[in-house]
Formats: structure tokens, C-alpha cells, sequence
């Protein structure tokens, strides 16, 4: 289309020229006299200069076509990611607007992909590689390095950083970041190598860095670069005004010893700095075979309990509660057990795995599906004892658990009277407004709700009070020493005082001799649970239990 337009341009031009060089051969031969012969003879000069003009325009319209030629092949080598190549000659000589264009427009695209690049592989608040840009470095770097050659992964964690984003904001926060990136630098420089190999830095995600050292001499030069990471992030950063200290926990993988590939040096120092986070913070743990068993360990417990959960491998047992004035059974809590194939286990042994993987979520279901079924069968058989059941932070925190639990009531045809809810004290005192609500809503129905482990957290009183509660448990380090101390009565009475002043039972659990039942009974408890009561049994034993302590009683 351009070309057509060049041409028609240049016929123009030429007949314009011819149409000129006519008139003015025409006055110049006529002397003021218009005829045929001088017409004739003006033709000629015309012809000429025409066909001169358009020769002329002819050769610069094929300059431009081949001009343009070359910008549509320059442009198509761009489309292919090209942009560096410089703008043809000749399309700056016979079009250098377009030129000009063309030039402006490719470095506006290759800032643009920089800018993507710049976004897409580093960490915008830090200017540091993010987590794809420092695997990638950081497995190219392994692969360069000889199979015996020693290496360092530190995973380094800020403590106290979320304090900094709650009470300042996350812009402060923010800033902060890139103070604490400045400083790992610092400290990367610092213990460069001597052959200028440099260490690669990367922030992971949230307040978490990392810093691989590819040529280190030995597990001594890894725990002085450790201690300087530690004192570079224990002094205070000055921000906006306000002295703030942070700190840091970190672990330390080497290589070879830990691994060749950045997937195992990885995991070894994430294990190795939340050790360092458990064993109080601020300090630096390397990977060892002890942590290395610890998580086979972990790894080998989460696959038994995802079979247990898939094989219903779990059993419930029954603990009495009496009450303390008549001696007569009031109710029993359900204890979980785990039918492993190397014995029985107790729930301290998988509980806090289960909480870490989720699967205590299932593990509740099944509890709870399972008491659902146990009250029915109770109802049907005259049994008006309450079945109390403890409930995990990870299910309550969800309100799902209140609904699955009233639809497993109804599917067994459970009345809810004879349900307990036990929740734990800390977990009282931190629930939301719509738990709390989901539980009073529960209450109405009948079941009632226990505090379990009381006197082992920090209770509000005022929320204590306004909680939807009907019994408290005491924990078992509240009543130790009651039958040899003075001093342990006066705190468990003046516990039980306050408990029924807020208008709830009193049930001390954990109960491991006569005398602290003895004790017990005299100072105002009202219900006891303990071995020294009867020990958790199978449901058909507790209910023969239960129905032959009965019978002494009327006896």
C-alpha cells in the first residue's frame, strides 16, 4: 500500500514538472504568439523534463521500498526477541523518521522486559533473588562444584519480625526487610572466598533468608559466618526513629556431609533452624544424624497415622468421673487410643504429630462419629451418665466442626444431654466470637461444655465468667501435694471457692491416690477422675464397672 502511494506521488511530481517546463517553453518560443508549432515545439522540453523527474523519483522510491524491506525484516527480528541490533543503514538514511521510531520503540521493550525480568527474579522490597532466582543460581552453582568440594546453606529466620508488621505497619515493616537484606550482605562480602567467589543471597518469602556459601573450608568457618549473621541481625535497626531489635534463628546444612542436591540442603537447614527456634531462638544449629532420625521419625509417624485413619485402626477407653460426696458414677471421658501394630499407644505419642499434618481434623471426625454412636447405644440401654470428649485447637477453629458434629448426633439418634464438650483453657480464653457462639449454640441443645487443664494457662477471669461453660477441670499440677502441703490446699480450695462462685463444677482430674481423693472431697471438689478412681477401660468393662460400683452403693 505504501508503494502505491510512492508511485502516485512521483507520476504526480513528473506530470507537474512536464506540465511547467510546457508553459514556460511555450512563452519562451512563442513571443507572445500561441500556435500550433510553438505548442509543438513546447511539448518537447516538457517530455523531457518529465520523464527526467519521474527517472528521479523512481530510483528514491526503490531506495525506500528497500529501505522499508530492510525495517520489516528488522522488526520481525525483533518479534523473535532480537532487540539490540542495530537500525539498518539505509532505513536511517532514506526514512529516519521511521528510523527514529523503530529505535525508540525497541528500547522501550527491552526496559519493559527488563523490568519484567527485574520483577520475576528478584524480591521487589530487597532487591535480593526470590525463591525460583536462587534455586536456579544456587543449583547451577552445585552443579559447577566438584563432588567432594565443601559447601554451606544457611536458613536464617527473623524472630519478633511479625511484632514489627502488627505494631507498625507493614510498610515498616517493609523497610525494615531491606535494612535486614544490607546487613546479610554486609556479612556476604565480608567472608567472600579468596578465589572471589561470591555467596548468593535470596529472600524465600516473609522473614525468611537464605545465603549459600560455594567454597567454604569446614563446619568452623560455617559457625563464624553463623555467629556473624547473628550479631549483624541482633543489633538494633533504627526505624523511623524507634530502636527496634529483631534477632534471628538459623541452621546450617554442608555439603557434601548433608546432601548434594539444593533440595536436601534445603530441607536439612530447615529442620536445622526450627530446632534452633525450639531450643529458645537467636542462635545457630547445624544439621545433624540426630535430627536427620527425628525426621525419618516424623516422616515414618505421619504415614502410620494417614494408614490408621484409612484402616479406622483408633478405639476409645472410658475413665470414670464420680461424684465426690455419694461415690456414684456421673459420667466418663473418652480417651484415644491407636491400635499401632508394634502395641497401643497413648495420644501423647501421635497428638501433636496429627496437629502439625492436619490429620487431626480426620482423627476428630472419627472421634466424634464414634461418641455419637457410643451415647446412642447408651440411651438405648438406660444409661443416663454423660460422655465428655476433648475437643483440638485445629477442629474448634473451625465452625464446619460444630455442624458435622450435631449431624453426626442426629444420623445416630444421640441425644445431646448426654455429650460433654472439653476444651482447653488457653483454647477458651483465645477462640473467636463465632465459636464461642457455636458452642452456646450446642449448650442450648442440651450437651454441656467442661474447661479442660485448668490452671495451666492464663485465664481472664471476666471471660472466664461470660464463657458458655458448665464445668471447670482441674489440672492434675493444681491438686499435687494436696494430701502433704498446706500450702497446695489453700491454693486448690481457693481455686474451687472461685470456680463455684462463678456458678461451675468443679472436677479434679488426674487423681493417683486415696488421700489426694480424701482431701479433695473435704475442701468442696465435686467430681473426681483419676486412676486412683478406676483406670480407662474398654466400653463393656467401664459399663460392668460402673453398673457393679452402683450396686454398692445401694448395697
Amino acid at each position: 500500500m505504501e508503494g502505491v502511494t510512492l508511485t502516485s506521488r512521483a507520476i504526480v511530481f513528473a506530470i507537474c514538472a512536464g506540465a511547467t517546463a510546457f508553459i514556460l517553453a511555450l512563452f519562451a518560443t512563442s513571443a507572445g504568439h500561441f500556435t500550433a508549432d510553438s505548442a509543438a515545439r513546447a511539448v518537447i522540453p516538457a517530455i523531457v523534463c518529465g520523464a527526467m523527474c519521474w527517472a528521479s523519483a523512481e530510483r528514491s522510491i526503490a531506495s525506500t521500498a528497500a529501505a522499508l524491506d530492510s525495517a520489516i525484516e528488522r522488526i520481525a527480528r525483533a518479534a523473535d526477541g532480537d532487540l539490540n541490533s542495530p537500525i539498518p543503514r539505509e532505513v536511517e538514511k532514506c526514512v529516519p523518521q521511521l528510523a527514529g521510531a523503530m529505535d525508540s520503540l525497541f528500547d522501550q521493550l527491552h526496559n519493559n522486559l527488563e523490568n519484567v525480568q527485574r520483577l520475576a527474579m528478584f524480591d521487589p522490597v530487597t532487591g535480593l533473588a526470590n525463591r525460583v532466582n536462587f534455586r536456579r543460581n544456587c543449583e547451577r552453582a552445585l552443579g559447577e562444584m566438584g563432588r567432594e568440594r565443601n559447601g554451606a546453606l544457611f536458613f536464617i529466620d527473623l524472630d519478633r519480625f511479625k511484632n514489627v508488621n502488627d505494631t507498625l505497619g507493614h510498610a515498616m515493616g517493609d523497610g525494615l526487610l531491606g535494612m535486614v537484606a544490607n546487613r546479610l550482605r554486609a556479612v556476604a562480602d565480608r567472608f567472600a572466598s579468596a578465589e572471589g567467589l561470591r555467596p548468593l543471597l535470596g529472600r524465600l518469602a516473609g522473614d525468611e533468608f537464605t545465603m549459600f556459601y560455594p567454597d567454604i573450608l569446614d563446619v568452623t568457618e560455617a559457625d563464624r559466618i553463623g555467629r556473624a549473621i547473628l550479631f549483624a541481625l541482633g543489633e538494633p535497626f533504627d526505624l523511623a526513629g524507634q530502636q527496634v531489635k529483631l534477632g534471628a534463628s538459623v541452621g546450617v546444612a554442608m555439603r557434601p556431609r548433608h546432601g548434594l542436591t539444593l533440595t536436601d540442603l534445603m530441607r536439612a537447614a530447615d529442620a536445622a533452624m526450627y530446632h534452633a527456634k525450639a531450643n529458645g531462638r537467636g542462635r545457630v544449629e547445624h544439621f545433624s544424624d540426630t535430627l536427620a532420625d527425628a525426621i525419618a521419625d516424623r516422616a515414618r509417624l505421619e504415614n502410620d497415622l494417614r494408614d490408621a485413619v484409612d484402616n479406622d485402626d483408633f478405639a476409645l477407653v472410658f475413665q470414670p468421673q464420680i461424684c465426690a460426696r455419694t461415690g456414684s458414677v456421673v459420667g466418663a471421658e473418652a480417651l484415644l487410643r491407636w491400635r499401632h501394630p508394634d502395641g497401643l499407644r497413648m495420644p501423647g505419642n501421635f497428638i501433636g504429630r496429627a496437629e502439625e499434618t492436619g490429620l487431626i481434623v480426620e482423627i476428630g471426625q472419627w472421634v466424634t462419629g464414634t461418641v455419637a454412636q457410643t451415647i446412642a447405644r447408651w440411651a438405648d440401654a438406660g444409661i443416663g451418665q454423660r460422655l465428655a470428649v476433648n475437643i483440638s485447637a485445629r477442629q474448634i477453629d473451625h465452625v464446619s466442626f460444630f455442624r458435622s458434629l450435631r449431624q453426626a448426633l442426629r444420623d445416630a439418634d444421640a441425644p445431646a444431654s448426654l455429650l460433654e464438650l472439653e476444651i482447653t483453657e488457653n483454647l477458651a480464653m483465645t477462640c473467636s466470637d463465632d465459636v464461642l457462639a457455636a458452642i452456646a449454640a450446642l449448650r442450648d441443645d442440651g450437651a454441656s461444655v467442661a474447661i479442660d487443664d485448668f490452671g495451666t494457662g492464663y485465664s481472664n477471669l471476666a471471660r472466664l465468667r461470660r464463657l458458655p461453660v458448665d464445668r471447670i477441670k482441674l489440672d492434675h499440677s493444681m491438686i499435687r501435694n494436696v494430701a502433704d502441703t498446706a500450702e497446695a490446699r489453700t491454693i486448690a480450695q481457693a481455686v474451687i471457692a472461685l470456680i463455684h462462685g462463678i456458678g461451675c463444677t468443679v472436677v479434679a482430674e488426674g487423681i493417683e491416690n486415696e488421700a489426694e481423693a480424701d482431701v479433695l472431697r473435704v475442701i468442696g471438689c465435686d467430681i473426681l477422675q483419676g486412676y486412683a478412681i478406676g483406670e480407662p477401660m474398654a466400653e463393656a468393662e467401664f459399663i460392668d464397672w460402673m453398673r457393679e460400683g452402683n450396686r454398692r452403693l445401694i448395697a
